[in-house]
């Protein structure tokens, strides 16, 4: 057993390989971690590289797989990519949602077989909250593709973004929970994260400011480089942020896992991640 997986199996690393598909978003969203937007930089990692460390992070001990962006379903090649991906590993792939025409769900149809899951962003119960958020009509088209998503045997996760700043009610969050049942949505499948004051957020004042101790050191590969975690390859004013950058060298995968692993083992006690984020 490698010492990554060792470290994985002994709850030491994170089992989670996320890679960044792209940073272009048919959105623009008042959080965006990269300040993703139709006019962003689309830095894509290419369908053979995502497969190419799909089988490394298996060889080498890892888990699972996550796929993020920008928005990954602007890639047209996507679907078929994460079917291949969730041949390798369990898989979760983010999206916001509003790129699923009939003919893209048919296409996504083989993960309904495989250990795959789409995670959507939905932040609030009412249009008017969520939409100011991140898109005029995003409320209504959202709550239109779970279902589509749900009857075709796809796994959909829900994931609630909220600004600790203006911290839900109980009745707000009761209503958010019986809309995602409603949807098909299991409670299990249902994430509440605070957003995190990086890229746009931290230029709007928004969210809670982490330091790097709260949050999971779990793999991240963009075609910049390997980071500490998903929320850490972020962007502002256009410029990527390279505070939590691990290794620049992503090939092979083992170089920046053997780093993360030994950035991992020399925290201090008592450091571990604690704001919930995942």
């Amino acid at each position: 057993m490698s010492a990554v997986a060792e470290a994985i199996a002994g709850g030491v690393l994170p089992g989670r390989v996320w890679m960044y598909s792209n940073y272009h978003c048919n959105l623009a969203c008042a959080y965006c971690l990269t300040e993703s937007s139709p006019h962003a930089e689309r830095r894509e990692l290419a369908a053979d590289r995502m497969r190419e460390i799909a089988v490394e992070a298996r060889a080498l001990g890892f888990t699972d797989l996550g796929v993020t962006g920008g928005e990954p379903f602007m890639l047209p090649w996507l679907p078929e990519t994460l079917a291949e991906l969730a041949d390798v590993l369990p898989l979760v792939v983010l999206s916001n949602a509003t790129l699923f025409p009939p003919a893209r769900i048919e296409r996504l149809a083989p993960l309904a077989a495989l250990p795959a899951a789409i995670q959507v962003s939905l932040d609030h119960a009412d249009p008017e909250p969520n939409d100011a958020l991140r898109a005029v009509h995003n409320f209504a088209t959202v709550v239109d593709a779970i279902p589509r998503l749900v009857e075709r045997g796809l796994r959909v996760r829900i994931a609630s973004t909220v600004d600790p700043d203006r911290p839900q009610s109980d009745e707000e969050r009761t209503r958010l929970c019986e809309l995602h049942r409603r949807l098909g949505v299991a409670d299990e499948d249902h994430v509440v994260r605070p957003i995190v004051r990086r890229g746009r957020a931290r230029t709007g004042g928004l969210g809670v400011d982490p330091l790097p101790g709260d949050l999971p050191a779990e793999l991240t590969i963009t075609c910049d480089g390997a980071f500490w975690s998903p929320f850490a390859p972020t962007v502002q004013g256009g410029r990527l942020d390279t505070d939590l950058l691990v290794t620049r060298t992503t090939q092979p995968l083992a170089t920046p896992a053997a780093a993360l692993l030994r950035l991992v083992q020399g925290r201090p006690p008592g450091s571990d991640a604690d704001l919930g984020i995942r």
